[in-house]
C-alpha cells in the first residue's frame, strides 16, 4: 500500500473531460478539509466545496488537458472562499447601515451629495479653458446627452465630443499636476 501510494504521481492530470469530472470528484474529501481550514465551519466548508465543484463543471471547458488537475481546482476553491468573504463584508456593512438608520436604502441621496466635487476637482476643472470645462460640466456632471448639450452651447454633436475629449485629458492633467504639487508640499513639511 506505501510502495503504491509512493508510486501515485502526487498531480493529478485530466486527459479528457470525463478524467475531468472524475478528478474533481475525487477531489472533494481533500477540497473539503482544505475549506474547514479556510471557514473554520463544516457548513461553509461544505458550501464552499459544492460551489467551487459546481464552478469546475461550469467551466470545464476553460481547463487545458494535461496540466495540473488539482492545483486548478484548489485556485478555484480559494477564488470562491475570496469571493463570498468579499461578499459577506459587504452584506455586513449594508446591514449595518440599515441597523443604523432603517430608511437608508429607501432614501435618495440628496443631489449636493451626488455633484459635490472635491477641492482638489473643482480647482482643476476652474484651470481649464471655458469651453472645455462648459462641455464637461453639462455631460458629466448634470448628465446631459451630447444632443441636448449641444443645443444649450449652440454647436454641433460632434464638436460637443471633441470638447468632452479634450477637456477630459485637460481635467486629468490638472488633477495630476494638482496631485504632484500637494506631495512636494508633504514632502517639504516633512
Amino acid at each position: 500500500m506505501l510502495a503504491q501510494a509512493l508510486a501515485t504521481p502526487k498531480t493529478l492530470h485530466a486527459h479528457s473531460i470525463e478524467d475531468l469530472r472524475r478528478g474533481v470528484a475525487a477531489l472533494a474529501p481533500e477540497l473539503f478539509g482544505r475549506a474547514l481550514r479556510m471557514s473554520r465551519s463544516s457548513a461553509l466548508a461544505e458550501d464552499l466545496v459544492q460551489d467551487t465543484v459546481e464552478r469546475a463543471l461550469r467551466f470545464e471547458n476553460q481547463y487545458r488537458p494535461g496540466t495540473n488537475l488539482k492545483a486548478w481546482v484548489h485556485q478555484i476553491l480559494f477564488s470562491v472562499f475570496i469571493t463570498k468573504c468579499r461578499r459577506n463584508r459587504r452584506e455586513r456593512r449594508a446591514l449595518d447601515v440599515l441597523y443604523s438608520d432603517p430608511n437608508a436604502w429607501t432614501a435618495a441621496p440628496a443631489v449636493s451629495e451626488m455633484t459635490a466635487l472635491s477641492p482638489p476637482t473643482l480647482r482643476a476643472l476652474e484651470a481649464i479653458q471655458p469651453v472645455y470645462r462648459e462641455a464637461l460640466i453639462l455631460v458629466d456632471l448634470q448628465e446631459m446627452t451630447y444632443k441636448d448639450a449641444a443645443e444649450k452651447l449652440g454647436v454641433p454633436v460632434g464638436t460637443v465630443m471633441s470638447r468632452l475629449h479634450r477637456g477630459r485629458r485637460l481635467l486629468a492633467k490638472a488633477l495630476e499636476a494638482d496631485r504632484e504639487a500637494s506631495l512636494v508640499q508633504c514632502n517639504m513639511m516633512e
